[in-house]
Protein backbone atom coordinates (compact mmCIF):
# COMPACT_ATOMS: atom_id res chain seq x y z
CA UNK A 1 0.00 0.00 0.00
CA UNK A 2 2.79 2.41 0.92
CA UNK A 3 4.62 1.66 -2.36
CA UNK A 4 1.43 2.43 -4.30
CA UNK A 5 1.19 5.79 -2.51
CA UNK A 6 4.73 6.73 -3.65
CA UNK A 7 4.01 5.65 -7.22
CA UNK A 8 0.88 7.83 -7.27
CA UNK A 9 2.81 10.71 -5.71
CA UNK A 10 5.54 10.41 -8.38
CA UNK A 11 2.94 10.34 -11.18
CA UNK A 12 1.27 13.43 -9.76
CA UNK A 13 4.63 15.22 -9.65
CA UNK A 14 5.30 14.38 -13.31
CA UNK A 15 1.84 15.63 -14.31
CA UNK A 16 2.27 18.83 -12.29
CA UNK A 17 5.70 19.43 -13.82
CA UNK A 18 4.36 18.94 -17.34
CA UNK A 19 1.52 21.37 -16.67
CA UNK A 20 3.91 23.91 -15.17
CA UNK A 21 6.15 23.74 -18.25
CA UNK A 22 3.18 24.18 -20.57
CA UNK A 23 1.69 27.15 -18.73
CA UNK A 24 4.97 28.98 -18.21
CA UNK A 25 5.91 28.76 -21.88
CA UNK A 26 2.80 30.58 -23.02
CA UNK A 27 3.68 33.64 -20.91
CA UNK A 28 7.35 33.97 -21.98
CA UNK A 29 8.00 32.43 -25.37
CA UNK A 30 11.73 33.19 -25.66
CA UNK A 31 14.76 31.22 -26.71
CA UNK A 32 18.18 32.33 -25.47
CA UNK A 33 21.70 31.02 -25.01
CA UNK A 34 23.67 30.45 -21.85
CA UNK A 35 26.85 28.92 -20.51
CA UNK A 36 26.87 25.34 -19.29
CA UNK A 37 29.34 22.55 -18.66
CA UNK A 38 28.77 21.68 -22.37
CA UNK A 39 29.63 25.19 -23.57
CA UNK A 40 27.01 27.65 -24.82
CA UNK A 41 23.64 25.97 -25.31
CA UNK A 42 19.98 26.92 -25.77
CA UNK A 43 17.67 27.79 -22.87
CA UNK A 44 14.11 29.09 -22.66
CA UNK A 45 13.37 32.58 -21.32
CA UNK A 46 13.14 31.20 -17.75
CA UNK A 47 16.65 29.73 -17.91
CA UNK A 48 15.66 26.06 -18.39
CA UNK A 49 17.70 24.09 -20.92
CA UNK A 50 16.00 22.60 -23.97
CA UNK A 51 16.86 19.29 -25.62
CA UNK A 52 16.48 17.72 -29.06
CA UNK A 53 15.54 14.09 -29.68
CA UNK A 54 17.63 12.26 -32.30
CA UNK A 55 14.69 10.05 -33.27
CA UNK A 56 12.66 13.06 -34.49
CA UNK A 57 12.76 13.66 -38.24
CA UNK A 58 13.55 17.27 -39.23
CA UNK A 59 10.65 19.60 -38.47
CA UNK A 60 8.55 16.96 -36.73
CA UNK A 61 8.04 15.44 -33.28
CA UNK A 62 7.50 11.73 -32.66
CA UNK A 63 7.63 12.05 -28.85
CA UNK A 64 4.07 11.57 -27.57
CA UNK A 65 2.35 9.77 -24.68
CA UNK A 66 4.77 8.55 -21.99
CA UNK A 67 7.66 10.12 -23.90
CA UNK A 68 6.05 13.59 -23.78
CA UNK A 69 5.36 13.19 -20.06
CA UNK A 70 9.05 12.59 -19.35
CA UNK A 71 10.18 15.06 -22.04
CA UNK A 72 7.54 17.84 -22.23
CA UNK A 73 7.65 19.64 -25.59
CA UNK A 74 8.44 23.37 -25.65
CA UNK A 75 4.97 24.51 -26.75
CA UNK A 76 4.02 28.11 -27.55
CA UNK A 77 0.83 29.95 -28.44
CA UNK A 78 2.50 33.07 -29.84
CA UNK A 79 5.50 33.80 -32.02
CA UNK A 80 8.76 32.96 -30.26
CA UNK A 81 11.28 35.72 -29.54
CA UNK A 82 14.97 35.17 -30.27
CA UNK A 83 17.13 36.62 -27.50
CA UNK A 84 20.82 37.47 -27.77
CA UNK A 85 22.89 34.66 -29.27
CA UNK A 86 19.94 32.93 -30.95
CA UNK A 87 19.66 33.00 -34.74
CA UNK A 88 16.09 34.12 -35.51
CA UNK A 89 16.24 32.49 -38.97
CA UNK A 90 16.66 29.07 -37.29
CA UNK A 91 13.51 29.46 -35.14
CA UNK A 92 10.32 27.74 -36.17
CA UNK A 93 7.44 25.60 -34.99
CA UNK A 94 5.91 22.26 -35.84
CA UNK A 95 2.33 21.18 -35.29
CA UNK A 96 2.03 18.28 -32.83
CA UNK A 97 -0.58 15.52 -33.14
CA UNK A 98 -2.67 17.30 -30.47
CA UNK A 99 -2.68 20.50 -32.56
CA UNK A 100 -0.29 22.50 -30.34
CA UNK A 101 2.75 24.32 -31.74
CA UNK A 102 6.14 23.02 -30.63
CA UNK A 103 9.24 25.18 -30.98
CA UNK A 104 11.92 24.04 -33.41
CA UNK A 105 15.45 25.30 -33.87
CA UNK A 106 17.35 24.47 -37.06
CA UNK A 107 14.50 22.03 -37.77
CA UNK A 108 14.85 20.17 -34.45
CA UNK A 109 11.82 19.98 -32.15
CA UNK A 110 12.71 21.21 -28.64
CA UNK A 111 11.83 19.60 -25.31
CA UNK A 112 12.41 19.89 -21.59
CA UNK A 113 13.40 17.07 -19.28
CA UNK A 114 10.90 16.73 -16.42
CA UNK A 115 13.74 16.08 -13.93
CA UNK A 116 15.47 19.42 -14.60
CA UNK A 117 13.98 21.37 -11.69
CA UNK A 118 16.13 24.50 -11.57
CA UNK A 119 17.52 27.08 -13.96
CA UNK A 120 20.65 25.94 -15.72
CA UNK A 121 20.27 22.32 -14.61
CA UNK A 122 21.14 19.71 -17.26
CA UNK A 123 20.51 16.18 -15.98
CA UNK A 124 19.84 14.17 -19.13
CA UNK A 125 22.22 15.22 -21.89
CA UNK A 126 23.30 12.33 -24.16
CA UNK A 127 20.83 9.94 -22.51
CA UNK A 128 19.17 7.16 -24.50
CA UNK A 129 15.44 6.96 -23.85
CA UNK A 130 12.33 6.23 -25.97
CA UNK A 131 14.44 4.92 -28.83
CA UNK A 132 16.77 7.88 -29.33
CA UNK A 133 19.34 10.17 -27.74
CA UNK A 134 18.46 13.41 -25.97
CA UNK A 135 20.97 16.20 -26.48
CA UNK A 136 21.32 19.88 -25.64
CA UNK A 137 21.71 22.19 -28.61
CA UNK A 138 24.39 24.75 -29.51
CA UNK A 139 23.37 28.22 -30.79
CA UNK A 140 24.47 27.03 -34.26
CA UNK A 141 21.64 24.45 -34.14
CA UNK A 142 23.88 21.39 -33.82
CA UNK A 143 23.43 18.94 -30.95
CA UNK A 144 26.25 18.67 -28.44
CA UNK A 145 27.85 15.23 -28.76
Amino acid sequence: MRAMFFVLLALAAVSASSAAFASSQASRPTLTTGSSSYGRVLFDGRGFVVYAFTRDPRGKSVCTGACAKAWPPYVVKTRLRAASGVKARLLGTTRRVDGSLQVTYAGRALYYYVGDRSKGQILCHNVTEFGGLWRVIRPSGTPVR
